[in-house]
């Protein structure tokens, strides 16, 4: 019996709609969750983001336990009070942060020794010791089994090495967690763009049996048609009644054609990363507000959105405030993208309910292609 229900409203082909309960809250899949990798949404308060409708965020184990520490937020009372979000949050285990962000890392069969991207200072995380930071003292709602990530291309033997270890870690995970009313644990599918590492991956994960279960490995360099190409086998390998988590995507065109193929929630921090940068996402593609022509637009960036960033601010206006270096551009860029990212998850939802899934994802291929 799995920790949180996960009920299915709705299938159109692969793609569905339904509802993971959680002890903070229901969370409506297709889900996308911003990206609160330090205990912040970048740029965004709470309440502007539970304003774009987001049901959850994603917290991240390598930033936080070396900024401000974990033990130093479970002593303030856990993730939840210490940011003041009261809905669920979903932990990543830091795996992928420890391969790509720190100075330097080893990998054993225990665990992975690295020193910190911020100091230099030495750390060891097992998969016990992030068990013990996600469910112990961040209080996640949905805590991340620890992986080991491998960078892309990775060599069929490399990719197969690091998926053995990953299900060993995945066991010794799920036995740190035992059995938890108020949590889950999501276990992770690795095997690069390998069909049968895959298989065996799901294999291996499904036998250890979790909450979730989660495809890693993808969107770090293989390109679009790759990745799409890698889910269309390695979705279905995941249990049907579980729901699938693909990590750290995308694009909006990624996230269409990730459901299509049976996946129910993502994260990426490319909402926030775009907005702080200038750039909005709209339903015909990427938009640069630095660029001359909007500097008499008038119109907002979509009148349809339900988000004073999206319906309330002109075009021109946007564009000195990016121009100007002003924060209040960062600020509105970002809010508007993250209503962009939730509107499009609803339009979605209710494409599939309404069993005319197919035809909106046509139809938004279409718009987004109008700009390139």
């Amino acid at each position: 019996m799995a920790a949180f229900p996960f009920d299915i409203h709705a299938t159109d082909g692969a793609a569905r709609t339904g509802v993971l309960k959680t002890s903070r809250g229901d969370i409506r899949t297709p889900a996308f969750m911003p990206v609160g990798t330090a205990g912040t949404v970048k740029a965004l308060t709470v309440d502007q983001v539970r304003s774009t409708g987001a049901d959850i965020i994603l917290g991240n184990t390598y930033h936080l336990m070396l900024r401000p520490g974990a033990e130093r937020v479970g002593r303030l009372g856990g993730l939840h009070k210490f940011m003041r979000w009261d809905g669920p949050i979903l932990t990543d285990s830091g795996g992928f942060q420890v391969m790509s962000l720190s100075k330097i890392s080893k990998v054993t069969e225990q665990a992975v020794t690295f020193q910190s991207h911020i100091d230099g200072s030495r750390h060891v995380l097992s998969p016990e010791r992030s068990i013990e930071i996600q469910a112990d003292l961040l209080g996640s709602d949905i805590v991340m089994q620890l992986d080991e990530c491998v960078a892309w291309p990775a060599t069929e033997e490399k990719a197969a090495e690091a998926l053995r270890l990953s299900a060993r870690w995945g066991k010794r995970c799920k036995e740190a967690f035992g059995t938890r009313e108020t949590q889950a644990l999501f276990g992770i599918q690795q095997g690069s763009t390998f069909e049968h590492l895959r298989k065996e991956s799901s294999e291996r994960l499904i036998e250890i049996g979790f909450d979730g279960y989660a495809i890693g490995g993808l969107a770090v360099g293989e390109g679009h048609q790759q990745m799409i190409d890698t889910l269309d086998y390695c979705a279905p390998m995941l249990p049907a009644d579980r729901p699938r988590y693909l990590m750290g995507v995308g694009k909006p065109i990624d996230l269409v054609e990730a459901v299509a193929r049976g996946v129910d929630m993502f994260d990426c921090v490319l909402p926030t990363r775009s907005g702080r940068h200038g750039q909005a996402w709209t339903r015909s593609g990427p938009i640069n507000l630095k660029n001359a022509p909007f500097a008499e637009d008038e119109t907002p960036l979509d009148a349809r959105i339900d988000c004073p960033a999206s319906r309330d601010y002109s075009k021109a206006y946007l564009h000195h405030l990016v121009k100007a270096d002003e924060i209040l551009g960062q600020v509105l860029l970002s809010w508007h993208n993250i209503a962009f990212f939730q509107h499009l998850m609803g339009e979605m939802r209710q494409a599939i309910a309404e069993g005319r899934f197919e035809a909106f994802r046509k139809a938004f291929a279409e718009d987004q292609k109008s700009r390139e």
